[in-house]
Formats: structure tokens, C-alpha cells, sequence
């Protein structure tokens, strides 16, 4: 592969001079040698393009589809070289329209298929088609030709360069050239015959030598000028081995051949006294690894004087690593590179190019194998060294068998299903995919395998040979050659025009466009043809972009459909026009856009419309400022017309208008109510502040005046007209941008000489005076005070500004004070502002302070109890703005406390400190009496107020404590329980209300209103107050209550509640004291009154509620019997549970007598459940002595017991059942167990290995006496003095006891398990069985762990154990190994726990 070098790759960007593709064909065109200048300014370029780009990695785009590629049309003839049509007669298959994939759908040769319009793929609607794969048709079919004729057999190598070489199988060399003629046959089929096929070519850089390697090991030299052979070396390597590669070096009389042995030698020829002789030197055999690959670094004519050149660099790939070595002056390995692991059958392949970084020109050394493209520079240092660093990696999802630069930012990939693909280097961007299957690739394998020697190759090198094509595949000057089993195909990069008019030829012209300003932009990948500097270059493109743009409205218009619905039409025009519109102004081209382009589209007047409404988002966004005056004509007709007004209005304010009639547009802004356009004009046009004002003034002030309500539309005028003065006043224009700086005074001056006018133009002879001020204030007092207020911001402390100022006040109080027709919150807000101005620190204004007496007088006026609240807001805002000052105090508070302001009298007693007394406002304030508690709250806790005023705080809430409480409960507790939990007792005994009380003291002591109890420090006899109010007040809570309670003495209110008659209360408590017999006794007591109801009452509907009493009581006292069972005696038990069965049994005795049959079945279903819950405590045989004894049932029939008896005994049936499987569980589970004991005791032991796990040495090798040797159950082996030295032997009672190092370790000291050894010593005594423990010792937890494993889950007698530790809280000694929380080291806790329904597994003995 012969690398290119910068002069071949000038084309990959925007810089550097012209070279077009296809320059190396020919003889006569040779490269442009590079100024010095030139040079520097490719670095530079080039070095921007590198370091800012070089790790930014773009997502990769969606490679073309099949379908896509045959939809393209074919392109027209194009020539091979492109300077020189004539030189070449060849086809071009274009890469989208040449049907390349190895499973071509059947319709392919379709024509019309081919034509058919689909949607185009990401990358080649972003980058267009960047390649052109030709076919050279003179070429293939002289290969075909010569097959036939002279039995060349097939094409097996191809080398380019001036020259075209094509080796075959029977041993010929054809020369072609450029013209594609054969101009020489070199060899015969009879040397064919005895050297075999051709493997490899390699022709000099002058084209004047040919080098030929065969199948059998043979090398010949030709005279490519006279067709002479000059050598045939038959001794360069070993015999039997085929060649590979051969390839010249820079240096014509050096040459590197590669064999199938693997080896590398190189070839030096000299010519001695007439006779050509060839020396042969191995630079690497193939025994220490069979290289594959060999490339030796090229150098182009103008970079011959690159100081690396003088080392004449080869890279060498063996299946294992990569090796870089100078040939010259000395043989030395500079770089070997290991590959890592890697599929055995991928392809390694090396490619040198030299590429400019950071100012610099260097060669760079591609290198893969599989799908990952390692980069290594080289570069040489001062002191002669070379260095090479690694680059940027290339990850790729397939594999390769071909890597070639066609430039040095642009490298084409073959993969192993013979797909091409571009990729850009830096930003590694897929640019184009193309499949090449149909070239049909010859491949290399026969030459690996070294099939014409007898296949003596190592097998990994005949699986790399599978895949190897480095002779198919030749590149030069920017274009590749591909050497298929009948053809020979070239692939060059196609010019940025070319690339362009591919496009259009697919009528693809908005991608076309795009191509072409990325082009422009600068930003496009692998671009050919461009030079000179940055501005010539966008000036060719932009003149391209011109004539596409021509076209793309021609075809707009030609395309449009000519009949159908207006919506096809627009849509259509939609799509297109906008498209003309972003390229003419991002190419500033306004003067075509809006002159040829704009005449053109207006032939259409669906797509004059749409041209027009698309440049509204231009307009808005400033980016077209200029039109000519007809366009902006044509554009607000058609808003007029299709009545987009608000558009219009939008656009206008954007324009210049200074080209349109203003009077004509004034009149239609005016017509239509746009009111922003016609104040822009009027400003814009024709300088005019005052004309919008006096319009919109005319429009409110008559309703405003005649005491009407506005119009929406109105409001939004009135609203226009604030903010436009404001703008005025503050330089600004309206609605966007500035007034120019020598306009801004004027202006200000004027508006303000306008808005203190006494009359208005053409005033009626009623109009009040200072019709403005006038209107505006009644429009919005207290935004327009804030315009003013603004402006007297901005004002400087001039004469005249003081003079305005003290005008325009004077004005707003002759207005507003004079009138009774303003509200409060309107003559508020004038003198809240007036507040503020005079408080300024230079104020120059003079207010009358009588006139605040007056507003005072107005706004506490109690007879006009009307807007309280706004009155209340207003002197509070005027107050708060600096008004204080100019009142008295000692007459603000009575007259606020008059007129219940108490926000005003909180106000003021805050600036008194007399915070006491704002607890009063508070209170008497209705709308935020419930803020008083956070109010205090602040006070008493917030550092900053003296112990004396949170002293007079407290004491003023004390005195309201009753009135607090009936605010709020919750709240008043609180307060009380944070600040002064000392003081609790006494503020109970202050509050006589005992209902307030109740609800104090339950806001405080139930823990569920959340105070804390434990501040609290109160005697139990709180608490027993508290029980007693809610017994009375809410009995029904009472239980409920006493069970979170906490601080209450039992006796004591054992006597409340018995006093009040709570009886489940009371057991609850009797049970608390421990005496069960009096709770249980209460319980029954209940029950029978129940009972006996149940028996004397007639009504349906109650005895169904007493039984659902009754059915509650009994489930209750149930509870308690099973509760205190556990804790009593047989005797004891048979006392709670016997009465409480009489007691239901003895309704049923009555039944007969006083017909209640139809509750005997209710009452024998409870009764069966006292009977089922006390089997659980009571032995069988005692009920049934009790009922068989009870008079009733003894004297009965035995069917009315029959139930009763039949219940008991399935009971019992089922419990007898369950304890004999669980038996039988357990003794089969405890056989199993032994069996494995017995068996694991009796099974010999089998070592893993024969050497020690510490030491690692053999168990043989060492003799010392005392050491024996240690084999444990788990199949580790140890010396004896190793397992002492990691401490894992312990003595207990004279007898060793061994743990394994290697499990004991990993096992984290976590598990139960270790792995206790089994001893055999060396002279076979066994280990003495030890004494009885009543602890498990080593031996035994290691059986039980195995045990446990070899069942893989919970065994049935721990769960048992478990349940009975549970249930009886008894502790088992047995399986008790952890002595923590049971509950944290429960089984039923484990996350992997699981009940494993299936018996263990059996095993044999």
C-alpha cells in the first residue's frame, strides 16, 4: 500500500491549493511541489482543524440502505482523470446507483425500480455521496481477454503508480497505461508453470522497476521501460515458502520481502562491473513469530527532505504484536506494540500516512486487527530519537480487512462482508457505505496457506489467510484500486461540485443546498477542489448556491400541483419557499431575494402569499431589516387581506418604514386599532411624541369622565398610553429599543409640557381642568403615580426639573383633593407617594401638612363604615412610606382605634415597644385573631425584647387565657407547654370554665396533639382531673385515652371510673394493676346484665343490638382469659374460663320455657367459640365433665349436646394428627442425619492437590520429623507447622484441632461453617474420640453445616424450635448458636428463607 502524503490529501479541507483526484495516472501531471508558504499555511489550517476537533466525537450517521442506493439514478460519463477527459475510456459506476450488494433484490436491473423516489438516508443527505467507484472497463477486459488467449489464468495482484501491474495466476505480469492499454506482458506460462502464480507486485517510485514475487518462492526484477527482465532471485528466502508481500522502499536499490514462513528480508541490489546481483538480510524469521504484514513508510517527492526519511522506517505485523524498525543508517527496533487478545482469524493491517498536528508534519502509523484502529505518531526529536504516541482509537462494530488513506483526514475501510466505508479521522463520522460485493474481491488465501508448495504454513497463518486481500487492493495519489476476479475497479473522492451536482441530479436540492453551505460554512468532511483563501473560496460557493437557488424556484413553481384544493397549493409552497428564503439571507443575498427570486415567485400568487408570510419570523428576530419599499407594500397588503392584524402590527414595529406612505399606514394602523404600530410610526417617521397621546386620550377620557366603565379594548388603550409615557419619560422608544441620546430631553420635555396642559385641543366649554392628569389618574391612580414616581428617579437636581416636579404634585392634589369622585385607596395612594417623595433624604418638595390632616380625617371617618379593610390598607402603606412624620401620634391612635384600624395601632405600638398591648389589637381584630399565638410565640422566643416587655406579654395573655382558649385549645396548650410548663397548675386552677378546662388539658396531655409528655412535669393528679372531665364529657373516648396515657396512679383512678360506670375501662385497669380476676369478673358482670336483657325484652330490632353487644363483650373477655391464661395455674385458668361458659349455657337453659328459640343458634355459635378457645388452656376431659355434670345437659337428651361434643372432638381429631406427622417428621429427619454422619465418618479423604496451600511446596520434598501432613474434608492439603504459623491449629485437652486456612479465610467469619480437618497422621493412628460435651465442638458444627447444606434449607426442627421460642418465649439449647434479639436472628427474618414442601433426598450408604 503505498501511503499519500500531504500534497496527496490538499482537498480534505477548506485550505491549501487545489488538487484534484486522479493526478498519479497520469505521466504528465505530477503533484505540485508546496512553497514554502503554502506549506505553513496548511499546517496552520490544518492544526486549527486537528486540536479543536481532535476528541470530539460526533454520534456516527445511519449508513445508506440498499433501497436507498437503488433508487439513485445513474450518473452521466464521467472521466477517470479529471484533468484530461480524453486519456481514459472508462464506465463510472456511481456509489448510489451502482447495485452493489452481494443479495440484490430480483428487480434490480429494473430501470424504472432504479428511478423509483425514496427518502434518502442520514448520511447522504447530510454529506451527499462522497466517493465514485468506477469500473475500468479496458483494463478488465484485456485481464478476461488474455485469460482466454494466452491461458493467463486469473488476476491474483495489482500495484499502481504511473503505471497499472496486474499479476496472474499462470505467472504474467500485465502492465497497462493510463490510456488503459497494454503496453507490456512480462513472463511466460511456462516460468508460470514452474514458479506459480504471481503473490505479489511491487513497482519503484520513478514507475522504472517492477518487482514480482510467486507462489513458490520466486522473486523477479523487470525493466518496466524496455520489458527486460534484469534479475530472478531464487535464494532471498527459504525454499518452499511463498511470497507474500514484496515491497520497494524509498530508496530504489532496497526492497522488503515477507514469506509464508513468516520471516522478513530485506533485498539490497547492486550492479557490480556490469553484473546486477541481489543481497539478502533477515530482519525478522518467522520462528520467534510469523509476520503477516509488512509496510514500509513512503515518502511523496516534496517531503523526500523530512528528516525521518533518513531511517527508512518498516512496520511489520505478526499475528501477536506490531514492530516498528529503521532499516537505516543501522538495523534498530524502535516500537513493538502487543495486541492484546483478539479473534484469530481477523486480519492485521498496517497503513503509514503522513498527517500535519500541532504544526507539524509527521507520519502516522494506522494499525488494526478485528474492529478497533489503534493511530501512533512518529515523530523524530533533536537528538535524533524517535518517538512514537499514541492517538485517538477508531471503535468500529465490524470487522476489517482493508484499511487505506485516500487523504490525510480520510481513510476508506473495507469489512469482512466487502462493504466500503468512508470515515473521517478526526470527528470519526461515517460519511458514506457502500457495498463492493459485486467487484467480486480477489483474496490472497492460497498464497497464506502456501498451497503451491504443499501447504507447509502454521494453522494460524492459514486463518488469517481466509480474509487477506493486501494484493487486491492498491492505492495512489488519492485513489484506490480493487482488483476483482474478472475487473479492476478505481474509487476516488468525487469534488465538492461534483458532490453538489450528484444531488441535484437526484432532484435532491434542498440537501444539495445544505451540502453546499456546510461547504461555505467550512464545516463539511473529506472536501476535494477547494482553494486559494477563505473569502475566494465562499465567494465560488456562494455563486454555486446562487444558480441552485435559481433552479430550486423554478422547479417550486414547476412543480407545484395545477389543479386541487388552495391547501395543496400552500402546503406545497410552504415546504419550498422558506427554504429559498434561509439561503439568500444567510448568504446576504437580500438584493436577489427581493428583485429576480421575489419576481419569480410572485408568477404565483399562492406562492407570492406564502413568500411573504414566511418572512415574518426574520422580521420579529431582526435578522431582515431592509426590504425594498414594493415588498413591504405587498407584505401589509396581505396581512390587510387575510385581516392578520396582529402580524402586521408585530412586523410594522420591526420595519423601517421610512420608505412606505405614513399617513396611509397611520390611517390603517388606526382603522384596525393597532396602537403600537401607529406610535412607532408617528416616533419613527416623523419624530411626533405627542400625536399617539392626544389620540389615545380621546378614546378613554369621555367614559372616564362621564363616570362609565371601560371596554376591555379600552383598559388595553389606557394601559398602552401608561406604559408609553413611562417609556418617554424614560428615554426608552415604544414598543421596543431606545430614543436617540439629542432626542431624549426633547422628548421628556414635551410629555411633561403635555401632561400639564390645563385644557386639551378642541375642548368642550365643561371640561374640568388638567384633563389629563385628570384621566389618568381615574384610569389607574396607582400605576400612573408609579410613572411618576419613576421619572422623579431619573430626574437631575436641576431648576427645571424642580420646577416640574413641584408643578405636577401641586396639580395631583388640586385634582384629586378638590373632588369628592376618587375613592380612599385612590386619594391613599397620592399621599403615600407623596409620603415617599417627601421622605427622601433630598426632597425640594413642599406639601401643605394640613392637607394630611385632611386625609387622615378622611380615612377614619366612622360614620362611612364602607371600604373598611382598603381604608385601613391605605393609611397603613401611607404610614409605613414615611407619612408618620406628618401626623400627631397622640390624635392617630384614638382616631384608628375609633375606626377599629388595629393594623394602624399595632404599627404604632410597635414603634412604642408596647407590644402588650398589641395582644388587645389582635383579639379585637375578627380577620386575625387567630394569628395572636404565633404573635406571642415571637415575642417570648425571638432574642430582642427586654425581660420587662416579655414579662408584660405574659402577663397580658394570662389575663386572656379564657379568651385565648376559646380561640384555639391546641394552639393556647402549646404556647403554655413551650413557654411556661412551671406555671401549668396555677393557669388550671385561673380557668373556671370547666369545659375549657377539658379541653385544655387535652390538648396538652393527649400525646397525640403532638406536645411533647416528657417536658411536661406535672402530678398525676392533672392527669386525673383530666380522666374525670372525659368521663363526663366524652366517656365513649375514655379507654381509648387511658391506653396512651401515661402519668396517672391506678387506684385512684380506678375509683373515677367505676364512680362514672365504665366497665371495660375499669377491667382494662384492674388487668393494668394485675388483678385479672376483678377485670374478668366486671367483664362477666356486663355480660350477664346483657344476657338477662336479651331474655325479658320483646322488640325485634333491640334484642338484634343486644346481641351484637353482647357478641362484642364476649369476644372481649375472651381476649382477657387468653391474655392472662399463660400466666396461671390449671386451677387458676379453670376459674375464669368455666364461669364464662355457665354463663353463656344458661340463656340456653331457659330457651324452652320462655320461647327464645329463635336466638338458640346465635348463642350456641358463641358458645362454641368460648368452648374452642378455652381447649387451648383447658384439658378435653374437664369441659366435658362440666357439661356432662351441668344439671340441664345431664338431664337431657343427648342430641341438644351433640354439637358441643362433636366440635370438641374434631378439635381434638386434628390436633392428635398433627402432633404424629410432626413426630414422624422428625424422627425420619433425625435417621436421615445419622445416616449422613455415619456415612461422611466412614468416607476416606481425597486431596485436590499434592502440595502444601501455604508454602505451595510438594507434601514429599519435606522431611522434617514433627511436621505431618494435615488433609481436610474439603480436599485442601497443608503441612502441619504452615497451619501452626497462620494460627489455625488449637489445643484442647492434648488433642490438635485444625481449621483449613483457604475456607476459614474466605468465609468472612460470617457463616456457622468451618471447615474442621479430619487427621490422618503419617503413621495412621486416628484421631481419639473426645469426651461428651454439652456444647457442639468442631467436628460436630462442621456435620451440621454440611448437613444443612446438603438439605439446601431451613431444617424442620429449627423452624419448630423457633415457633416454641416464639410462642413460650423459652430459650432451647439445642440450636441456640446465636445469643442476640431472636427476632434479628430469626429464620422466618432471612431473606433466602423458603418452606421446602419435599422430603430431604435419600442417599445411600
Amino acid at each position: 500500500m503505498e501511503p499519500g502524503s500531504l500534497g496527496a490529501e490538499q482537498g480534505a479541507s477548506l485550505t491549501g491549493p487545489a488538487e484534484e483526484p486522479g493526478t498519479p495516472l497520469g505521466l504528465d501531471a505530477p503533484l505540485p511541489k508546496l512553497s514554502g508558504l503554502e506549506l505553513d499555511r496548511e499546517l496552520d489550517s490544518s492544526s486549527d482543524l486537528i486540536d479543536d476537533k481532535e476528541f470530539d466525537i460526533p454520534q456516527v450517521d445511519t449508513p445508506p440502505t440498499l433501497e436507498s442506493i437503488l433508487n439513485e439514478t445513474d450518473d452521466e460519463e464521467e472521466s477517470f482523470i479529471l484533468e484530461d477527459p480524453s486519456l481514459l475510456n472508462i464506465d463510472n459506476i456511481d456509489t448510489h446507483s451502482y447495485d452493489t450488494s452481494s443479495l440484490a433484490s430480483s428487480d434490480s436491473g429494473d430501470r424504472t425500480h432504479l428511478k423509483r423516489k425514496k427518502k434518502l438516508p442520514d448520511s447522504f443527505s447530510l454529506h451527499g455521496s462522497v466517493i465514485r467507484l468506477s469500473l475500468l472497463k479496458g483494463i478488465s477486459a484485456q485481464i478476461v481477454s488474455a485469460a482466454d488467449k494466452v491461458d493467463a489464468g486469473l488476476p491474483t495482484a495489482i500495484a499502481a503508480s504511473s503505471l497499472i501491474a496486474v499479476g496472474t495466476s499462470h505467472g504474467l505480469a500485465l502492465i497497462f497505461d493510463p490510456n488503459q492499454a497494454l503496453r507490456l506482458c512480462l513472463g511466460s506460462t511456462a516460468v508460470g508453470a514452474q514458479y506459480g502464480a504471481i503473490s505479489a507486485l511491487s513497482i519503484n517510485n520513478d514507475c522504472s522497476r517492477l518487482l514480482c514475487g510467486f507462489a513458490k518462492g520466486q522473486i523477479t526484477m523487470w525493466d518496466l521501460a524496455s520489458g527486460k527482465l534484469l534479475r530472478s532471485i531464487t535464494d532471498a528466502h527459504p525454499p518452499g515458502t511463498a511470497i507474500l508481500h514484496i515491497k520497494f522502499t524509498d530508496d530504489p536499490t532496497l526492497a522488503i520481502c515477507n514469506d509464508s514462513g513468516g520471516s522478513v528480508f530485506e533485498l539490497s541490489f547492486k550492479r557490480v562491473m556490469g553484473v546486477r546481483t541481489c543481497e539478502s538480510r533477515c530482519l525478522f524469521s518467522g520462528s520467534k513469530g510469523e509476520v503477516c504484514c509488512i509496510e514500509p513508510l513512503h515518502a511523496k517527492t516534496e517531503l523526500r527532505d523530512h528528516p525521518i526519511t533518513q531511517y527508512s522506517l518498516l512496520a511489520m505485523a505478526s499475528l501477536t504484536k506490531i514492530l516498528v524498525i529503521g532499516l537505516k543508517p543501522s538495523l534498530k527496533v524502535w516500537m513493538t506494540f502487543p495486541y492484546g487478545r483478539m479473534d484469530p482469524s481477523s486480519v492485521p493491517l498496517l497503513a503509514w500516512h503522513f498527517v500535519a498536528v500541532q504544526n507539524s508534519v509527521n507520519p502516522m502509523l494506522a494499525f488494526c486487527r478485528g474492529d478497533v484502529v489503534h493511530f501512533l505518531l512518529v515523530k523524530r526529536d533533536d537528538s535524533g530519537a524517535i518517538h512514537v504516541t499514541k492517538q485517538k482509537q477508531l471503535h468500529l462494530h465490524y470487522d476489517l480487512i482493508n484499511f487505506t488513506w485516500i487523504n490525510s483526514r480520510t481513510v476508506v475501510l473495507l469489512d469482512s462482508v466487502e462493504k466500503l466505508h468512508v470515515i473521517d479521522r478526526q470527528t470519526q463520522e461515517e460519511l458514506e457505505t457502500v457495498e463492493i460485493s459485486e467487484v467480486q474481491l480477489v483474496y490472497n488465501s492460497s498464497h497464506f496457506k502456501s498451497l503451491a508448495t504443499g501447504g507447509n504454513v502454521s494453522q494460524a497463518l492459514a486463518l488469517v489467510g481466509e480474509k487477506a486481500c493486501y494484493q487486491s487492493i492498491n492505492s495512489c495519489g488519492g485513489q484506490i484500486f480493487y482488483l476483482g476476479t474478472k475487473s479492476v475497479h478505481v474509487m476516488m473522492l468525487r469534488s465538492w461540485r461534483e458532490r453538489v451536482d450528484h444531488l441535484l441530479k437526484q432532484e435532491c436540492l434542498t440537501e444539495a443546498l445544505a451540502l453546499a453551505w456546510s461547504f461555505y460554512e467550512g464545516k463539511a468532511k473529506a472536501v476535494v477542489g477547494l482553494s486559494g483563501d477563505a473569502s475566494k473560496r465562499k465567494a465560488v460557493i456562494a455563486d454555486r448556491m446562487v444558480e441552485i437557488l435559481f433552479h430550486y424556484a423554478e422547479r417550486t413553481l414547476k412543480k407545484c400541483p395545477d389543479q386541487g384544493k388552495i391547501q395543496v397549493m400552500e402546503q406545497h409552497f410552504q415546504s419550498m419557499v422558506p427554504v429559498i428564503v434561509d439561503y439568500c439571507l444567510l448568504l446576504q443575498r437580500t438584493d436577489l431575494l427581493f428583485s429576480q427570486l421575489y419576481d419569480k415567485l410572485s408568477e404565483n400568487s399562492v406562492a407570492k402569499a406564502v413568500f411573504l408570510e414566511c418572512l415574518e419570523p426574520y422580521i420579529l428576530s431582526d435578522k431582515l431589516m431592509g426590504m425594498t419599499a414594493q415588498v413591504m407594500k405587498d407584505l401589509l397588503l396581505h396581512y390587510q387581506d387575510k385581516n392578520l392584524m396582529e402580524n402586521m402590527e408585530a412586523c410594522i414595529v420591526h420595519m423601517d418604514i421610512t420608505s412606505l406612505d405614513i399617513q396611509q399606514v397611520v390611517l390603517l394602523c388606526w382603522e384596525n386599532h393597532l396602537f403600537d404600530a401607529m406610535i412607532y410610526v408617528y416616533n419613527s417617521g416623523m419624530n411626533d411624541f405627542i400625536s399617539p397621546m392626544e389620540k389615545l386620550f380621546k378614546v378613554i377620557a369621555s367614559p372616564l369622565s362621564a363616570g362609565k366603565s371601560l371596554t376591555d379594548e379600552q383598559v388595553v388603550m389606557g394601559n398602552k398610553l401608561l406604559v408609553y409615557i413611562s417609556c418617554c419619560l424614560a428615554g426608552r422608544a415604544y414598543p421596543l429599543g431606545d430614543i436617540p441620546e439629542d432626542l431624549v430631553p426633547l422628548v421628556k420635555n414635551q410629555v411633561f409640557e403635555f401632561l400639564i396642559r390645563l385644557h386639551s385641543a378642541e375642548a368642550s366649554a365643561d371640561e374640568e381642568v388638567y384633563p389629563y392628569i385628570r384621566t389618568l389618574l381615574h384610569f389607574d391612580t396607582r400605576e400612573f403615580l408609579n410613572v411618576l414616581a419613576l421619572t422623579f428617579e431619573d430626574f437631575k437636581n436641576d431648576k427645571q426639573a424642580v420646577e416640574y416636579q413641584q408643578r405636577i404634585v401641586d396639580i395631583l392634589l388640586k385634582v384629586m383633593v378638590e373632588n369628592s369622585d376618587f375613592i380612599p385607596s385612590q386619594v391613599g395612594c397620592l399621599f403615600t407617594f407623596l409620603a415617599r417623595q417627601l421622605a427622601k433624604p433630598n426632597n425640594t418638595l413642599f406639601v401643605n401638612r394640613t392637607l394630611f390632616d385632611q386625609v387622615l380625617e378622611f380615612l377614619c371617618s366612622p360614620d362611612d363604615d364602607s371600604r373598611h379593610s382598603e381604608r385601613q390598607q391605605v393609611l397603613l402603606e401611607l404610614l409605613q412610606a414615611g407619612g408618620i412624620v406628618q401626623f400627631e401620634e397622640n390624635r392617630l391612635i384614638p382616631m384608628a382605634e375609633k375606626a377599629e384600624f388595629y393594623q394602624i395601632c399595632e404599627f404604632m405600638y410597635e414603634q412604642e415597644h408596647l407590644y402588650d398591648k398589641i395582644i388587645d389589637c389582635y383579639l379585637r381584630d375578627p380577620v386575625r385573631k387567630e394569628e395572636v399565638f404565633n404573635y406571642i410565640h415571637n415575642i417570648l422566643s425571638i432574642p430582642g425584647y427586654s425581660a420587662e416587655e416579655k414579662q408584660s406579654v405574659w402577663q397580658k395573655a394570662m389575663k386572656h387565657i379564657e379568651e385565648l382558649l376559646l380561640l384555639s385549645p391546641c394552639k393556647a396548650a402549646d404556647l403554655i407547654a413551650t413557654h411556661f410548663n412551671d406555671q401549668i397548675e396555677g393557669i388550671i386552677k385561673n380557668i373556671q370554665d370547666p369545659f375549657l378546662l377539658f379541653q385544655f388539658l387535652r390538648s396538652l396531655l393527649d400525646p397525640r396533639e403532638g406536645i411533647n409528655q416528657d417536658m411536661l412535669q406535672l402530678s398525676p393528679c392533672v392527669t386525673e382531673q383530666f380522666i374525670e372531665l372525659l368521663c363526663h364529657y366524652s366517656p365513649d373516648q375514655v379507654l381509648e385515652m387511658l391506653q396512651v396515657l401515661e402519668f396517672y396512679r391506678l387506684e385512684e383512678t380506678i375509683q373515677i371510673i367505676q364512680k362514672h360506670l365504665l366497665h371495660e375501662a375499669s377491667s382494662y385497669l384492674l388487668e393494668k394493676k394485675g388483678d385479672v380476676h376483678g377485670a374478668f369478673q366486671v367483664m362477666l358482670e356486663q355480660l350477664r346484665s346483657k344476657l338477662l336483657m336479651l331474655t325479658h325484652e320483646d322488640e325485634e330490632s333491640t334484642e338484634l343490638h343486644l346481641l351484637k353487644d353482647i357478641e362484642d363483650i364476649l369476644v372481649k373477655t375472651i381476649a382477657l382469659c387468653q391474655r392472662n391464661s399463660h400466666s396461671l395455674n390449671q386451677q387458676q385458668r379453670e376459674t375464669l374460663w368455666f364461669p364464662l361458659l355457665e354463663a353463656m349455657m344458661s340463656p340456653q337453659k331457659l330457651s324452652s320455657s320462655t320461647g327464645l328459640c329463635q336466638y338458640s343458634e346465635p348463642l350456641k355459635s358463641l358458645t362454641m367459640q368460648v368452648l374452642n378457645n378455652m381447649a387451648a388452656f383447658i384439658a378435653l376431659p374437664s369441659i366435658l365433665q362440666r357439661i356432662l355434670q351441668d344439671p340441664v345437659y345431664g338431664k337431657g337428651k343427648l342430641g341438644e349436646i351433640q354439637g358441643l361434643v362433636l366440635g370438641m372432638l374434631d378439635t381434638f381429631n386434628y390436633e392428635q394428627t398433627l402432633l404424629e406427622t410432626i413426630t414422624n417428621l422428625l424422627n425420619h429427619d433425625l435417621h436421615w442425619s445419622l445416616c449422613n454422619l455415619r456415612a461422611s465418618i466412614t468416607r476416606g479423604l481425597n486431596p485436590k492437590q499434592d502440595y502444601c496451600c501455604i508454602c505451595l511446596q510438594q507434601y514429599k520434598r519435606r522431611q522434617e520429623t514433627v511436621d505431618e501432613i494435615i488433609v481436610f474434608s474439603c480436599g485442601h492439603l497443608y503441612h502441619s507447622l504452615c497451619l501452626l504459623s497462620k494460627e489455625c491449629g488449637i489445643e484442647t485437652k492434648g488433642q490438635m484441632r485444625w481449621t483449613c486456612y483457604k475456607c476459614n479465610s474466605s468465609n468472612k467469619g460470617g457463616k456457622l461453617s468451618e471447615n474442621f480437618s479430619d487427621l490422618k497422621k503419617g503413621n495412621g493412628t486416628s484421631l481419639a474420640q473426645s469426651s461428651a460435651e454439652s456444647l457442639l465442638d468442631s467436628q460436630q458444627i462442621q456435620a451440621f453445616d454440611q448437613l444443612c447444606r446438603l438439605y439446601r434449607g431451613t431444617s424442620r426442627l429449627a423452624l419448630l424450635t423457633e415457633l416454641s421460642r416464639t410462642r413460650g418465649g423459652e430459650k432451647h439449647g439445642l440450636l441456640n448458636v446465636s445469643q442476640g434479639d431472636p427476632a434479628l436472628n430469626s429464620v422466618f427474618q432471612n431473606e433466602n428463607f423458603q418452606l421446602h414442601l419435599t422430603p430431604p433426598p435419600f442417599t445411600e450408604e
